[in-house]
């Protein structure tokens, strides 16, 4: 049985990244997700947060076949050591595309006992990505429906405590305008 793996950063979970994972159910009985703990990224959430993002959101949609992982170093080396055999990988436009292909390259040439597998989100989620949805919290945008309620509830609360844009009532509703101050 080939096992695949989808790694990333995931922060946050989207619902681009939950569409990933059942696509790839789809083409595989099981699937590991792996969430990178990559300090160097500078993440709003720390990977056991996103772990348990990614781990309740899969509870909720009743994928008992997904895995959820935290790890460091080499995504190939990971797989190897873990006895996966497929990289799973979304690509969403062509500047992805060249990107993950040479990373496929690149763990081929690492790891030629590893295979990557590219897949296309649905349309709908094309564009969306991590960076896009932190980018519109921070600006005081509504994210609810490109991310779980929640994951865009605990958005919130971290861009509440860091004193950003992204308080209660901002992730998840309409930006309020102050009458004479022209922003939110």
């Amino acid at each position: 049985m080939r096992r695949a793996l989808y790694a990333g950063t995931f922060d946050p979970v989207t619902l681009g990244h939950l569409d990933l994972i059942e696509r790839g159910l789809r083409l595989f009985p099981a699937l590991t997700v792996g969430v990178a703990d990559n300090a160097r990224k500078s993440p709003l959430f720390t990977a056991a947060e996103r772990v348990a993002m990614l781990r309740g959101e899969i509870r909720r949609r009743g994928l008992g076949q997904v895995e959820v992982v935290s790890f460091r170093g080499l995504v190939v080396d990971w797989a190897r050591d873990h006895g996966v055999d497929v990289l799973l990988r979304g690509v969403r436009t062509t500047s992805d595309f060249e990107y993950e292909y040479q990373m496929a390259l690149t763990n081929r040439a690492l790891a030629g006992d590893v295979e990557s597998v590219f897949v296309m989100p649905s349309e709908k989620y094309a564009y969306l990505s991590s960076t896009l949805i932190r980018e519109v919290v921070r600006g005081g945008g509504d994210v609810s429906r490109w991310v779980p309620p929640d994951v865009a509830k605990a958005l919130g609360r971290r861009l509440a405590e860091a004193g950003g844009a992204g308080g209660p009532g901002r992730v998840g509703g309409r930006r309020r305008i102050r009458k004479g101050r022209g922003r939110a």
